[in-house]
């Protein structure tokens, strides 16, 4: 399919969730998937605060923007329409590994798809948002 002439320049930005305990999903998204905290924004007005984490920088990278509301202590409700976050990662069985003994949910081990050649697991977030590893050499 070809590009249109009126999407031109256009790109992915970020994929924003809500988040319980900013600091526990930052240290989440850091620690155990490598991520940086690109910049965090106070907004006292509305009463809630942005953390954007990626791999580059958001001028050329796509990134995760969690979404603290101050005061809401009550887990979210996911929806029905939501799946998950994918990180490509090159080596799936020490990342499980290595997140298993930190305590974090494996909720599948490394897994071989029927295709023969990608592997996935998938792991859980502070929120319990289900993120999919998948190998990538």
């Amino acid at each position: 399919m070809s590009e249109s002439t009126h999407t031109t320049g256009y790109r992915l930005l970020h994929t924003m969730i809500r988040v319980r305990n900013l600091d526990n999903s930052i240290a989440f998204y850091t620690d155990q998937l490598g991520m940086k905290l690109l910049r965090q924004q106070e907004h006292p007005s509305g009463e809630f605060t942005l953390a954007f984490l990626g791999y580059g920088a958001e001028a050329d990278h796509t990134v995760i923007e969690l979404t603290y509301n101050w005061g809401h202590d009550e887990p979210y409700q996911h929806g029905g329409a939501f799946g998950h976050i994918a990180i490509g990662v090159p080596d799936i069985h020490a990342a499980c590994k290595r997140m298993e003994a930190d305590g974090i949910k494996i909720t599948l081990q490394p897994l071989a798809l029927k295709d023969g050649g990608t592997v996935i697991a998938f792991v859980e977030d502070p929120d319990g948002y289900a993120v999919e590893l998948i190998e990538r050499a």
